[in-house]
């Protein structure tokens, strides 16, 4: 049995967080399949997991959502794939062997005013040939299931729900011992600065509360390269001045301490598959104030504080709330640690390993 891989989002955030805790799992457990990994190989042979016998590299750097890869990408599957699985939704449209889809998020129809009108046209094309040639679909929530038996309508038997987990390193931070990474108490927000992150509203709720806390807000991620980019964000927090800080792209072990040393982390999106950041906190034993819709609730269960994401005044005033409790700070710490202990990686790999067995 051979399975290949379309593993060109490795690096990505996201996608790539996905594919370098779900993959490697996947392939222990299925010693008996030929697994074709199609990617950049330099990277794919510096990992460890990826040279078993039973594992064949086979290089193709081409960036997804090009035109050209369409005809490109098919030529680099192997004749003998039994079953090709992509883990985001831009699938080959000239492939007619099997294949597996993951699905993270509708966003690109759930919130079309986001987008160009090319954008929303790609995603309809590309959702509607998932529709009609995915053999299954990889849902990472329940929630994102839901909308895409509502925006991609059709067969509902072939959805499974695979919930996401946080690796075990991520609950090894502290913050006893710790080198505080910043001067004054802080709120932290991760994320790419995208309008569904809903990092606006957040930023008019800390200028609410501003003159009632000594803390910071903390930014966390890229501000550049994204096509669907709020450019609205910077002139806001330009507005505070040192109060916000962009603190950009951090490595795991750099953002495990700021997490430790959080009042909280804030993350008020407006849509999410799935929303690893929380989770990520909450094994570090940081507090969680998220919104109270799409996957969040789901995720997060009774281990966060929610707001309303679309009113400043709740946001603000649910800030204002962990930031004076003590208490309330202890108990999601507590309830958090018990949740992240509920979502794991090999649960994803086990749900994920049923599916591929049944399609090969």
């Amino acid at each position: 049995m051979n399975l290949t891989i379309d593993i060109r989002k490795l690096r990505d955030s996201g996608v790539g967080t996905y594919l370098t805790n779900l993959v490697p799992l996947v392939i222990n457990a299925m010693p008996q399949v030929a697994f074709t990994l199609i990617g950049n190989t330099d990277d794919l042979a510096s990992l460890p997991w990826t040279h078993g016998k039973n594992i064949r590299l086979v290089d193709y750097r081409r960036r997804p959502y090009s035109p050209i890869e369409q005809l490109e990408f098919p030529e680099r599957v192997r004749f003998d794939t039994d079953l090709l699985w992509v883990p985001f939704i831009n699938i080959p449209l000239f492939y007619h062997g099997r294949l597996l889809v993951t699905v993270y998020d509708l966003n690109f129809l759930a919130l079309p005013q986001l987008l160009s009108r090319s954008q929303r046209l790609y995603a309809r094309l590309m959702f509607s040939a998932i529709r009609r040639k995915a053999a299954h679909v990889l849902s990472i929530s329940q929630f994102t299931k839901d909308e895409f038996l509502r925006y991609v309508p059709g067969r509902h038997d072939n959805v499974t729900v695979t919930l996401l987990g946080t690796p075990p390193q991520w609950q090894t931070a502290s913050s006893a011992g710790q080198h505080a990474p910043h001067p004054r108490p802080f709120f932290l927000f991760l994320g790419n600065v995208k309008p569904h992150k809903n990092l606006a509203r957040l930023i008019q709720a800390f200028k609410q509360i501003a003159g009632q806390v000594p803390h910071d807000l903390l930014i966390v991620g890229k501000k550049e390269g994204f096509i669907i980019a709020d450019r609205s964000v910077e002139a806001a927090a330009a507005e505070l001045g040192e109060r916000i800080v962009f603190t950009g792209y951090l490595d795991d072990e750099t953002l495990k301490s700021y997490f430790a040393q959080a009042t909280a982390l804030v993350f008020p999106s407006l849509y999410e598959g799935f929303g690893l950041p929380p989770l990520e906190a909450m094994a570090c034993g940081c507090p969680t104030l998220v919104s109270n819709g799409s996957s969040l609730p789901e995720v997060c269960a009774d281990a966060s504080l929610y707001c309303d994401p679309y009113s400043v005044d709740d946001i603000a005033a649910r800030m204002l709330e962990i930031a004076h409790d003590t208490n309330l700070r202890n108990t999601l710490i507590a309830r958090g640690k018990q949740r992240v202990a509920q979502l794991t990686w090999e649960s994803c790999a086990e749900k994920t390993v049923a599916v591929i067995n049944n399609l090969l």
